[in-house]
């Protein structure tokens, strides 16, 4: 397990890469001259990273209505990275997963995988600026399978050839894109804490952090699969899915958060290699996580979030009806 605080950067700094081109500076950071880099393909020129040991989410659980009731979660500490060259070049940004038990259908798992990148860091002032695409997973633990429901629709799916959302290969995925901008899917990540809602103290660490950026997505909807029984299903599952988590991925809602780094460190490039995928192998396999948990969704006020029970009975009904519209009676 990593120490829980670094605050002294490593050897090795250069710089300068910020300055090599007048439209990156604040305060409007412009990075269009850059190109969106897959996430996998320059680890090889990584020379340091700063690891997020607390990815603070905040979104609303009512979007819709008077009262919507923002809700602050901790993701699981130091999955996310940002990686970068001496000279300040950022060429990959590992983002967050996490475990979500829904009372309704068990255990599921969440990633925000980046599918492009650009930016750049500068250590000396701890400033930031990046350009992000991702897309949001979704898929079953093994451990889902305890539940009845679940376990008889993947068999069914499986004897039908039918994907089902086992893995992250076969995930469910929702579209996303820069708030209020639902043809631009690029959204940046920049210096400081998110301005525009209260942040409480529980969801800040200025006494523990080196340095803090801030970034927001707007959710989408979810990307067929082309197999209209798989997307009801995909469907029904996301519906399930933010009734556990209080609608953190419902369509059109914005997700926010807070990243909190530790101080900048030296990239072991065959580690980062394997670091996602360390990862999501210890999530899937016990609904934990290698440096310990996050926090269960709470309001401002500390006070947890928690579903509706006559929601979750409504819920389970629309599972039962799926399989036996689709499947039978013989369940």
């Amino acid at each position: 397990m990593k120490p829980i605080v670094n605050t002294t950067p490593a050897p090795g700094w250069v710089g300068g890469f910020e300055a090599s081109n007048p439209d990156f500076a604040y305060p409007n950071p412009n990075l269009t001259s850059l190109d969106m880099l897959k996430n996998l393909d320059n680890i090889d020129k990584l020379d340091r990273q700063q690891a997020v040991l607390w990815p603070e989410f905040s979104w609303e659980t009512q979007k819709d209505e008077p009262d919507k009731k923002r809700c602050y979660q901790m993701f699981a500490p130091d999955i996310s990275r940002l990686g970068y060259t001496k000279e300040g070049r950022v060429y990959s940004i590992i983002c967050p997963q996490q475990g979500t038990a829904s009372a309704t259908i068990g255990a599921l798992n969440v990633e925000v995988t980046v599918t492009g990148n650009r930016g750049w860091v500068n250590e000396d002032n701890k400033s930031i600026a990046a350009d992000m695409t991702v897309k949001p997973k979704i898929w079953f633990s093994p451990g889902a399978k305890q539940n009845f429901i679940v376990r008889k629709i993947w068999d069914k799916f499986a004897n039908s050839d039918r994907p089902f959302p086992s893995d992250k290969a076969s995930a469910m995925e929702l579209d996303t894109y820069n708030a209020g901008q639902p043809d631009n899917p690029i959204f940046e990540l920049n210096k400081g804490e998110s301005t525009g809602f209260p942040i409480p103290e529980f969801a800040r660490h200025p006494d523990q952090a080196w340095s803090v950026g801030h970034l927001s997505v707007e959710i989408g909807a979810p990307i067929s699969s082309g197999d209209p029984v798989v997307d009801e299903f995909n469907k029904l599952v996301m519906e399930a899915f933010n009734l556990a988590a209080g609608n953190m991925l419902q369509q059109g809602n914005v997700l926010c958060w807070n990243v909190w780094f530790e101080a900048p460190e030296i990239v072991d490039q065959d580690e980062w290699r394997d670091h996602a995928e360390k990862w999501r192998k210890s999530i899937d396999a016990d609904h934990g996580s290698p440096d310990g948990p996050g926090t269960d969704p709470r309001f401002f006020d500390g006070t947890p979030f928690s579903a509706s029970e006559a929601l979750k009975e409504r819920e389970e009904a629309k599972f039962l009806a799926f399989l036996k519209d689709h499947f039978g009676s013989g369940i």
